[in-house]
Order: structure tokens, then C-alpha cells, then sequence
């Protein structure tokens, strides 16, 4: 009976190692992604005229020499825009959601107390013009998949403009799964974060697979970038082990970074300067 339990706890041992495995073979060149720290929503601060996700942001983080981290989604329209939330609440005192509205729409709102407005992927693109690398966060608060279709689109129009450095990141495991199957040679991530910490999200119990990332067996990702303080994760630590990348969001201080610097290899930070 004993050699039995031994044989089932090997095999199930196996199969949870086969499942929250990262890409094995075929990896792409990681290193250009190394030697910085990346700014989350750019070099931001909300009560100032370089609030998040904005140009001004970014031009900040570009002139300090740190990477950036940002969030795309789509318009009514379907045009790539560079938004964090799935409303416009928070960030410009408007109700509904990005989706809601048209790109014409959309620029008519101020972000926070600044004048800036809602930039296009497009338009911060350019504006970074490949001088730093990025982590593209695709938000997929809607299940669908074009924003990841139309971002590539401008991704590769900036990559032969500019020979910029990026790679993609998302909490929804279609998006990276999107990337393994269209776009094997890019740096993938799947985000994941211990949430039944988070009250919003407590009774969400199918993200407990996410949280142990048996959602790799779908979309194999190069790194995984799990919120800092949850770093003790077991599937976290054994991915690291099996030569997944491993980055920490978002690291608001230095003390902080100090405390996990030793545990990832690549941050995500904000109201610091690392």
C-alpha cells in the first residue's frame, strides 16, 4: 500500500511540474532585457503633470534611464490606447469603461490633475522611438484577443523603425497563449499574484490555478512576474528553478527592493527611484 501512495505522489509530483513548466526550448534572447529597472506606468507621480500611463511619464522615465512597464488595451474603435484600468473613474472622473468610447472621445479626458491626455500606443511608441526596453502588459478585462492582434501589428512597425526591445506580459493566460502560437520569437510572461490576499477578489476560486501557474501547460511563458511580497509561492520559485525569468511588481520602496532583490531577476517599480 505504501509503494503504491509513492507511486500516485511521484506521478502527481510529475504532472504539477509538467503543468506550471515555462517554455523549455526555443527560448528567445533574454538579455537585452537586463541592466534596468523598469518604471510602472512610466516615471509617474498623480499629482503631477506627468501622471501615469502618460507621454510625460514616459518621456521622464526615457530621460532617467529606466525601462518602462505599460498597459494596452482597445477603444470603441478598436485603436490601441495606454490605460490601466477597465474604467475611467479613478484616472478621469468619468464613468464607464475604455471600451465604452471612441479614441476621439477618449482624448477629450484629462488624466488626473494633469493636461495630459490618453495616449495611443502609437503615439507612445514614438515617443519612447526604441530608447529603452518595455513590458507591455495586454489587459484582457474583455475575453478577446485583438488587442494583442492590432498591438503586434504596431509592434513590429516599431521594432524595424527603431529596433526597439520589448516583451509582453498578461494576467489572462489567452494573451500569452496568443503569443506562443503567433509569435513564438517574443519574450512572453504570464502575471500572477497570491488573490485570495486581495478582497476584490476572494471567492474567485478559478484563480487559484492562476495563482500556481498551472496555466502554463497552455501558453509556456519565458518569465513570470508575480507581485513582490507573495515571492515565497511555491510554483513561483520552482518555475524560477526551472529557468523561468522572474520579475517583482510593483516595488514601492527601497526597502522593499532590499528584501526581495535576491529572489527575482528583473523589477517593477513606482513611487521610488531604485
Amino acid at each position: 500500500m505504501m509503494k503504491i501512495l509513492m507511486i500516485v505522489l511521484i506521478v502527481l509530483l510529475i504532472l504539477y511540474l509538467f503543468f506550471i513548466a515555462p517554455r523549455m526550448f526555443g527560448k528567445p534572447d533574454r538579455s537585452k532585457l537586463f541592466g534596468v529597472h523598469y518604471a510602472h506606468r512610466g516615471l509617474f507621480d498623480n499629482h503631477s503633470a506627468a501622471p501615469e500611463n502618460s507621454l510625460a511619464a514616459f518621456r521622464l522615465a526615457v530621460e532617467n534611464g529606466y525601462g518602462i512597464e505599460l498597459d494596452v488595451q482597445l477603444s470603441k474603435d478598436n485603436i490601441p490606447v495606454v490605460f490601466h484600468d477597465a474604467t475611467l473613474k479613478r484616472m478621469c472622473g468619468v464613468d464607464g469603461h475604455v471600451w465604452d468610447y471612441t479614441l476621439e472621445e477618449l482624448q477629450q479626458m484629462k488624466l488626473a490633475a494633469s493636461d495630459e491626455t490618453i495616449p495611443t500606443f502609437a503615439e507612445v511608441l514614438d515617443t519612447i522611438a526604441g530608447k529603452v526596453p518595455l513590458i507591455i502588459e495586454y489587459k484582457l478585462d474583455r475575453v478577446q484577443t485583438k488587442v494583442c492582434e492590432l498591438g503586434n501589428e504596431l509592434l513590429n512597425a516599431y521594432v524595424e523603425k527603431y529596433h526597439g526591445v520589448y516583451c509582453i506580459e498578461s494576467f489572462h493566460p489567452l494573451a500569452v497563449m496568443w503569443y506562443r502560437k503567433n509569435r513564438p520569437d517574443i519574450i512572453r510572461g504570464q502575471l500572477s499574484e497570491e488573490f485570495w490576499k486581495n478582497n476584490e477578489q476572494k471567492g474567485q476560486y478559478y484563480l487559484i490555478l492562476l495563482a500556481f501557474l498551472v496555466t502554463n501547460v497552455v501558453s509556456r511563458p519565458d518569465f513570470i512576474s508575480y507581485r513582490h511580497s507573495d515571492y515565497k509561492n511555491l510554483s513561483r520559485q520552482l518555475c524560477k528553478a526551472l529557468g523561468a525569468l522572474s520579475v517583482a511588481y510593483t516595488i514601492k520602496s527601497v526597502e522593499d527592493y532590499e528584501k526581495v532583490k535576491n529572489q527575482f531577476d528583473l523589477f517593477i517599480f513606482d513611487s521610488c527611484r531604485l
